[in-house]
């Protein structure tokens, strides 16, 4: 996932910049709008991250120009302080969340993070890291290489795909995936869950799917 992000401070700009790589995120600097728009306009960006209470122009203008660039892509919106008058500006022009900081890289990563995957999740795809989960052509890629799944093991990878980096019970699996709400003391959620594995993790460098003893299974978004 790229975030795209503007801070017309270049030290702010590249703290920002390494805690978003720091995260597994890809990152690009923008040069100033006032220059050129084009590099704005044609950048492929998932998500624009932009601080607009620094330069010239007028932050609320500025947002509802950002908002015009991303169109359905998300906008998280940045102030130097912690000041909710700026807030307030940035999300009624529009933006989908702003955030005050001053060293608090690890709560303006952890929002980028939710707005992606709430964006993606209304896209109608999932997926962390690596993998990609389209639902509406139930397609799954990992690392841009196909996976073909039937259906319960697409189901199983879903689920955990929905809730990355945290375990989910053999119990939740078993009423999400096969709608029973007993435990029916046979063992097909470990046997799709090792047929699984073997499509998801073989042939790759590490291993995405993970036994959570006493808890269930996860899907890990980075190696640990």
């Amino acid at each position: 996932m790229l975030v795209a992000i503007y801070h017309p401070q270049a030290k702010r700009a590249a703290a920002l910049g390494d805690a978003v790589e720091a995260a597994g995120m890809a990152a690009q600097l923008l040069p100033p709008h006032t220059n050129d728009l084009r590099p704005w306009i044609d950048s492929c960006f998932d998500l624009l991250l932009i601080n607009p209470f620094l330069d010239w122009q007028e932050p609320f203008d500025f947002v509802r120009l950002a908002v015009s660039i991303v169109g359905r892509r998300p906008l998280i919106v940045v102030s130097d302080r912690d000041s909710l008058d700026e807030r307030m500006v940035a999300l009624d022009a529009g933006a989908a969340d702003a955030v005050g900081w001053t060293d608090n890289l690890p709560e303006v990563v952890a929002r980028v993070a939710g707005l992606l995957r709430r964006s993606r999740i209304a896209a109608g795809q999932l997926g962390e890291g690596e993998l990609r989960i389209d639902l509406i052509d139930r397609r799954v890629e990992r690392a841009g290489r196909l996976i073909r799944l039937p259906l319960r093991e697409y189901d199983l990878l879903t689920n955990l795909a929905r809730v990355p980096d945290h375990p989910v019970s053999r119990d939740a699996l078993l009423r999400a995936v096969w709608r029973i709400d007993f435990d029916p003391g046979t063992n097909r959620v470990e046997v799709h869950m090792s047929r699984l594995r073997a499509k998801v993790d073989r042939g790759f460098d590490w291993p995405m799917l993970h036994t959570v003893k006493g808890m269930g299974y996860a899907l890990r978004s980075r190696p640990e």
